[in-house]
C-alpha cells in the first residue's frame, strides 16, 4: 500500500471515506442490529477497500463496490461471530434514533413505530435482513442486490418475499410487544426480548 503515502490517491481515498462512511455504517447497523459490530465491519471493510483503491477509485461506482465488501464481511462474519453468542441486541433509544428520517410531524409515534419495526426486523435472519436492507434501505433492484450478494435473482425474490411476508405476518397480529409471540421468538432465536437491555 504504498500508494498512501502523500498521493492523490491518498486523498481521493480520505474523502470517500468521509462521503462514505454515514451511508455505509448505517446499513452496516442495519445488516448487524450492533453499532460496535457495525463499526468493526466498517472499519476491516474500509482496510479492505485501501489494499485495491488504486483500481476501485477508478470504477464508475466505487461505493457500489465497497458497498459489496461490505455486505460480504457482514454475511461470511455472522457464521464465525454467532458461535460467539447473541446474532443481535437491540439498539437503544439513542442509537435508535440516529436510523431515523427525522421528518415524522409526531416524534413520540415515530419512536414507537420505528421500535416495533426494529423488533420485527431484529426476528428475521441475517440473509431475509440484509436482502431487505440492499432492497428498500439502499433502494437497490432485484439485479443490483443479487449482483452485490452474489446471489441468482430468484434467491432474492423469494428471500424477500419471504422476509416481508414475516414482516407483515407480524405486524398484522399485533405481537410486537413485552410477552408477544414476536418477543418470544426472539427471546429463542437471541436469548434476548424485546425489552431494552440494561
Amino acid at each position: 500500500m504504498d500508494w498512501l503515502h502523500g498521493s492523490d490517491a491518498r486523498r481521493d481515498f480520505e474523502h470517500f471515506i468521509a462521503d462514505s462512511t454515514p451511508g455505509l455504517l448505517k446499513t452496516a447497523t442495519l445488516l448487524t442490529w450492533d453499532v460496535s459490530e457495525a463499526e468493526d465491519l466498517l472499519q476491516e471493510t474500509y482496510f479492505r477497500a485501501a489494499k485495491r483503491w488504486p483500481s476501485i477509485r477508478k470504477m464508475e461506482f466505487p461505493r457500489a463496490y465497497v458497498r459489496r465488501i461490505l455486505v460480504n464481511a457482514t454475511l461470511a462474519g455472522s457464521r464465525r461471530r454467532s458461535r460467539f453468542g447473541k446474532e443481535l441486541d437491540y439498539l437503544d433509544d439513542e442509537e435508535l434514533a440516529t436510523l431515523g428520517d427525522g421528518h415524522s410531524e409526531d416524534p413520540f409515534r415515530n419512536v414507537e413505530e420505528r421500535s416495533e419495526v426494529a423488533s420485527m426486523l431484529a426476528a428475521l435472519s441475517r440473509r431475509q435482513r440484509t436482502v431487505l436492507v440492499l432492497r428498500y434501505f439502499e433502494d437497490l433492484s432485484e439485479a443490483e442486490t443479487a449482483g452485490c450478494l452474489g446471489w441468482p435473482i430468484g434467491t432474492v425474490k423469494s428471500t424477500s418475499a419471504r422476509a416481508l411476508d414475516r414482516l407483515q405476518r407480524t405486524f398484522a397480529s399485533g405481537a410486537t410487544g413485552p410477552g408477544s409471540e414476536l418477543d418470544q421468538l426472539n427471546a429463542r432465536n437471541y436469548g434476548g426480548t424485546n425489552a431494552q437491555p440494561s
